[in-house]
């Protein structure tokens, strides 16, 4: 498997107009001192935060040429990282980003489209929280207390800033708001609502949008040595995440892991209406979900939302915008997707938006899954109103 190495604004999939933007800003020296790259997976904030910070650096540095190779290999001694983690087999307790830092390189060479789950894998927690916390905080505000080593920028990227607690968000609100001279803070975060206002409010916010179908399918053309044809299937797939496409190209074992899941969900949903017995087979289900890890769990709900969407699209004869194929022997999807409509889709994805919150604070998996199974029996079920 091929993957895209992201160092120079060149590398950085789509996205020109933010690349215009902050070359144009570094040349007339308006930078904001802190700024927040909002964007979905695979949209590319951490891959933009890296070409810009090796952009700022290496047009301040008296030895360009030095600078981008050490910016290449990611050990530039002014550029620093900030991600979640936890402990492993390695870090015991205390885990901070720098003993993660080896880790890190590789997978940013490998994958820097990647998402929070694949680098949680990475490192070998998958069925683990990451999480940026207060050792974390107190090192960032270490690091970046020490002279700059080349007398120009220092830049601080966290990457998934959303999951700094509170006591970390709030060690570090200061240092945001008064850095040192010549100090950058780049937070690139999936989900800015929940980033605390205090900290949000300091920093200028970039939004990243979708990549086109377009530039998705150049970049696998480029970089996977695919046809055009098999590109755009694929880009047309990946609703402008880079990172689903390269796991769509590959066959990511997960989501056949995901489907099966689903569509015994399912099933047994719709036979557990009046049916008292099957409760114990949704109990059963609820219990093998639950003994994966908080991500895992995340990603299936998440997946589970696309799937509906895609239902109701196919039973409002939109095929043109239905990527979806399912591998399950005795399961038509244009056969499921009558019973997904106006009348439910919207407490649907309620429910399982809900589940991911409360998933996400550490609530009981069990208990949340079968929550949601119940209610989904009786969605299901509901008709759709006809029109007058």
């Amino acid at each position: 498997m091929l993957y895209i190495c992201v160092m120079f604004f060149k590398d950085v999939i789509g996205q020109n107009h933010i690349k215009n933007h902050l070359k144009s800003a570094t040349e007339k020296g308006r930078i904001p001192h802190a700024q927040l790259f909002v964007g979905k997976e695979g949209f590319g904030t951490l891959p933009m935060a890296i070409a810009y910070a090796q952009y700022l650096l290496s047009s301040t540095s008296t030895d360009e040429e030095s600078c981008k190779i050490k910016c290449k290999k990611l050990v530039h001694p002014d550029l620093h990282f900030a991600f979640p983690v936890t402990s492993n087999d390695k870090v015991k307790k205390h885990p901070i980003s720098d003993l993660f830092l080896e880790d890190w390189r590789a997978f940013i060479k490998e994958q820097s489209y990647g998402s929070l789950y694949n680098w949680l894998q990475f490192i070998g927690v998958e069925n683990k929280q990451g999480l940026i916390g207060v050792d974390e905080a107190e090192n960032i505000v270490k690091s970046l207390k020490l002279k700059s080593y080349e007398g120009g920028f220092k830049v601080m990227i966290i990457w998934m800033a959303e999951k700094m607690n509170i006591s970390a968000a709030n060690k570090l609100l200061k240092l945001i708001e008064e850095p040192p001279e010549k100090t950058l803070f780049i937070l690139c975060t999936e989900d800015e609502e929940q980033i605390i206002n205090t900290i949000k409010s300091r920093c200028q916010a970039i939004y990243f949008q979708a990549l086109s179908d377009e530039d998705i399918a150049q970049a696998l053309i480029t970089n996977e040595k695919i046809s055009e044809s098999a590109a755009y299937k694929v880009a047309h797939q990946a609703e402008g995440n880079y990172n689903k496409a390269l796991h769509l190209l590959h066959h990511d074992s997960s989501d056949l892991i995901f489907e099966k899941w689903f569509i015994t969900w399912i099933r047994t949903a719709f036979k557990a209406k009046g049916n008292a017995t099957v409760i114990q087979q949704l109990i059963e289900w609820s219990d093998e979900i639950a003994k994966s890890g908080r991500e895992t769990q995340k990603r299936f709900l998440k997946y589970c939302l696309q799937f509906f969407r895609q239902a109701m699209l196919l039973n409002y004869n939109s095929e043109k915008i239905v990527f979806l194929e399912t591998e399950t022997s005795g399961f038509d999807l244009k056969k499921f997707a009558p019973f997904i409509h106006s009348g439910n889709i919207l407490d649907i994805s309620e429910e399982l938006n809900t589940a991911i919150y409360h998933i996400e604070r550490n609530g009981n998996a069990k208990v949340i899954l079968l929550d949601l199974s119940i209610k989904l029996t009786r969605l299901l079920h509901i008709k759709e109103a006809k029109l007058p």
